[in-house]
């Protein structure tokens, strides 16, 4: 800390959080503990309940969301392990728009009769707080997965609050250098940390992070319990990525900003959405919540599906596959998964990554041109 005792910057956080204590022949990056049996009298005798290098990936990342976190083998895991704390019958009312995978779990538990879901448009403020009078849990994202619907977060979770009901965000898409949801008064802030936090699509992984030491310990419980737990060296790489999240996501917000411009200018798009347009109807909340517009956008094809298809399979630098927040920029259309066949037909998700954005531009003005052969051909 500096002498004037003035709160380090997140983009600092992230390059010296979880590094332990600064003795004299420490190592300065954290080694990779590969053990799953310890002697007595420290932390934990067993690897299901404890590992030094999770500790500090933990660190690190409770210190940039400003809570304790609990990292689990994947996002998966540690969505589950939350909603896995709330009662039998609980009310939980969650975004419209969100990732799959927490929609379909939360399906599941509707239909098994664990819980009941009230899905809300988390764009309509008055909504969403009167949705939760009576509710246990509102699930958010902000932006959302992959409408990049922006939420109101101050009011919204100051009316949840006083209702009642626990907040939970998913803070993927943003990350702990964009939001801190838990300085609005969230409960808890999830992440894929495959995503951004890692950042090089070779780790598996999630993390929670809450402020309650209830509410922690009963999240480490089912980790435990569950056998959610990470292995060592995922925990590893996903800190050593950490330290490199502030100049990868500068980079590649700049140039997803850049490339939205142009993508809303393209006579083959019909809609862009990215927050970071001043049109765009989350743009204004956006910027008064966040500290940037991140690097996710999406945009529909003219043609529809057929079309964005054309894109996906044209493009050269840009990879086609699914997941995000790598430095390779990746793009899917979302409507062809199962369980998003809701979304717009020729809505394309879009990942930006680090490449130079004439070279993306490129490659994304080439195939949307050759997609218009497609739609001509069909």
């Amino acid at each position: 800390m500096p002498a004037d005792d003035r709160p380090l910057h997140p983009a600092t956080v992230a390059v010296t959080a979880g590094r332990g204590p600064a003795e004299p022949g420490a190592p300065l990056t954290p080694p990779v503990v590969l053990a799953t049996t310890f002697r007595p009298g420290g932390p934990a005798l067993y690897g299901r309940e404890h590992n030094p290098t999770w500790s500090a990936l933990e660190d690190a990342l409770g210190a940039l969301e400003g809570g304790t976190a609990t990292v689990f083998a994947s996002g998966m895991g540690a969505i589950t392990a939350v909603l896995d704390t709330l009662p039998p019958g609980a009310r939980v009312v969650a975004a419209s728009d969100l990732y799959t995978l927490t929609g379909a779990h939360l399906d599941a538990l509707a239909a098994a009769g664990r819980v009941v879901v009230t899905r809300v448009d988390v764009t309509d403020t008055g909504a969403v707080v009167g949705a939760c009078h009576g509710a246990d849990l509102l699930w958010l994202e902000s932006p959302t997965n992959p409408l990049l619907q922006v939420c109101d977060l101050p009011a919204v979770i100051a009316g949840a609050a006083a209702a009642g009901a626990r907040v939970v965000v998913d803070n993927t898409f943003a990350t702990p250098l964009l939001q801190r949801p838990l300085e609005l008064g969230a409960d808890v802030v999830v992440h894929s940390a495959t995503k951004y936090i890692a950042g090089h699509s070779d780790v598996l992984l999630g993390v929670a992070v809450a402020r309650d030491p209830d509410l922690v310990a009963a999240l480490r419980e089912r980790r435990t319990r569950l056998g959610a737990v990470p292995g060592p060296l995922e925990a590893f790489l996903a800190l050593r990525g950490l330290r490199t999240l502030p100049v990868r996501l500068e980079r590649a917000s700049a140039t997803a900003a850049e490339l939205a411009q142009r993508l809303a200018a393209h006579p083959r798009v019909e809609v862009v959405r990215y927050p970071g347009l001043p049109g765009d109807p989350g743009h204004a909340r956006a910027a008064a919540q966040m500290d940037g517009f991140g690097a996710m956008l999406s945009f529909d094809v003219v043609g529809g599906a057929r079309a964005a298809d054309a894109v996906c399979e044209a493009v050269r630098v840009a990879v086609h596959t699914t997941s995000l927040g790598g430095v390779e920029t990746t793009l899917e259309r979302r409507a062809a998964n199962p369980g998003q066949e809701h979304l717009p037909p020729g809505l394309v998700r879009l990942s930006v990554g680090c490449e130079h954005v004439e070279d993306l531009w490129r490659d994304l003005d080439g195939a949307l041109r050759r997609s218009a052969e497609v739609a001509a051909s069909a």
